[in-house]
């Protein structure tokens, strides 16, 4: 039998074979091809839709028109008829591109994916197959190399993997079967079998990176070292295996240095720069935030590793801050700036104001420019209820110098000095209000109540602020 024939069917079965005891151990899962119509597309369709046929599983063949071409809707007819014709289940999803920061080629990739992952999530998919090849590893590692990448990005796209950002989903995995056969391999198999493909004009534009490292750097490449495509999909499968003992480390690292929600960096300053490095990659990982660059890692290092005890190093990261507190290292999220924060009557000016307002016996009262509810609680202990109707009260947030008494037996003492205590973090601090009367202030969010103001009995109200 012709080898062109039978070795895409073997290694393909052989791909999914392999994804049972690490991914779907209990049951086989709901399979769906992501079908553009291309020639890489179309074969995987004929694959996985012999392979369902044989192993008596139903199969899906999903489609995204990004409209971004006149003949997307001649490619989105080609994929129906085409899984129509092997008795396939067909979706498609219409996607609107917006040209974003990174290009016109990431946004498409992202509303693909997004796409992709809805359709997986409405039909019950659990494994969405894509159709990427050997020679679209070697354009992923070559192009990762040119853009100085490290470990991570050198070892090229995974067998099969999660990816939530992606796909919007946890329990979605994506898996590519094609990865050991040559694109000259497919389009062989595809002539063998009849397969028609449609050819997506976008391919042939350099002024993508990709198109240009495919059309002019690699045909260069192929003429110097024929098979090229197999031995650096060979190295990235070695950079692969690195990366698993670079990512068993920082996991063992993380472990011993993570202290609630911040890494101890006392542990973190007995280790070696690299092994700093690493574990940080770990954790922006871990957390779901966007890979610091090599400039910003090291910024990171050097501002929160070895500034001064009583600083308050911030390093900014598109997602998130880094910050640093009672020798913890924290990633915060980027808040935005609440209202309560500016001057009304001056946009061009940052200064904190007051806003009045009275309590009429409300459970709770909204105050969305401060970032939170203001709750009224019944208590045994608290305000008198009567006394704090009658009180024309403000909410503001801290200008400095408020001094608070937080119980009979502790003295007053400045808020600063209260949240230094009490071990609050400097930046949650600013968005933390302050209540008063407008001669004394009676409650401060995240530490209580002034008890000079507070007494026992019936018709107590303790106020308690909750952030939004």
């Amino acid at each position: 039998m012709n080898t062109a024939s039978t070795r895409p069917a073997a290694l393909f079965t052989q791909a999914l074979d392999a994804l049972r005891a690490p991914w779907f151990p209990a049951a086989a899962p709901r399979i769906a091809v992501a079908l553009s119509g291309g020639l890489d597309s179309m074969v995987l369709l004929h694959l996985a839709a012999a392979h369902a046929r044989s192993h008596g599983q139903t199969l899906f063949a999903f489609h995204v028109h990004h409209g971004l071409s006149p003949n997307a809707d001649a490619w989105r007819d080609h994929c129906e008829g085409s899984a129509a014709s092997l008795g396939i289940a067909f979706d498609s999803r219409d996607v609107v591109v917006e040209k974003g920061k990174t290009g016109i080629e990431a946004a498409a990739r992202a509303a693909r994916y997004g796409a992709l992952g809805a359709m997986c999530r409405a039909h019950g998919v659990q494994l969405l197959l894509t159709a990427h090849h050997q020679d679209d590893q070697a354009e992923t590692v070559l192009l990762q190399l040119l853009r100085g990448s490290g470990a991570s990005g050198l070892s090229g796209m995974d067998s099969a993997n999660r990816a939530p950002g992606l796909l919007g989903d946890d329990t979605l995995v994506m898996a590519r079967p094609l990865l050991a056969l040559a694109r000259s391999e497919l389009e062989e198999y595809a002539k063998a079998q009849g397969i028609a493909w449609v050819e997506d004009e976008s391919n042939a534009d350099p002024r993508f990176a990709r198109n240009a490292l495919r059309h002019q750097v690699m045909p260069v490449l192929a003429q110097a070292f024929p098979g090229f495509q197999h031995r650096v999909a060979r190295s990235s499968l070695h950079v692969q295996s690195a990366q698993r003992l670079l990512d068993e480390l920082a996991t063992e690292d993380l472990a011993a240095c993570l202290d609630g929600d911040g890494l101890d960096l006392a542990r973190l300053r007995a280790m070696s720069t690299d092994r700093v490095n690493n574990l940080l990659r770990h954790w922006f990982t871990v957390r779901r935030l966007a890979m610091p660059s090599t400039a910003l890692l090291a910024q990171m290092v050097m501002q929160v590793l070895t500034a001064r005890d009583d600083a308050q190093p911030l390093v900014s990261h598109p997602e998130c801050e880094v910050r640093r507190h009672r020798d913890r290292l924290y990633l915060v999220p980027r808040l935005p700036e609440l209202a309560g924060m500016r001057d009304p009557d001056d946009e061009g000016v940052i200064e904190k104001y007051a806003q009045g307002f009275r309590w009429s016996g409300e459970g709770s009262i909204a105050f969305p420019d401060y970032g939170g509810v203001l709750h009224f609680d019944a208590a045994q202990h608290g305000f008198d209820a009567a006394w704090l109707r009658a009180q024309a009260l403000e909410i503001d947030f801290r200008k400095g110098g408020e001094r608070l008494k937080p119980a009979p037996n502790r003295p007053t003492r400045s808020l600063k000095q209260l949240f230094q205590a009490s071990g609050v973090p400097a930046w949650e601090r600013t968005r933390l209000p302050v209540v008063g009367n407008g001669y004394s202030l009676l409650f401060a969010a995240g530490l209580g109540m002034d008890c000079r103001h507070l007494g026992d009995g019936l018709d107590r109200i303790a106020l308690r602020w909750q952030a939004t």
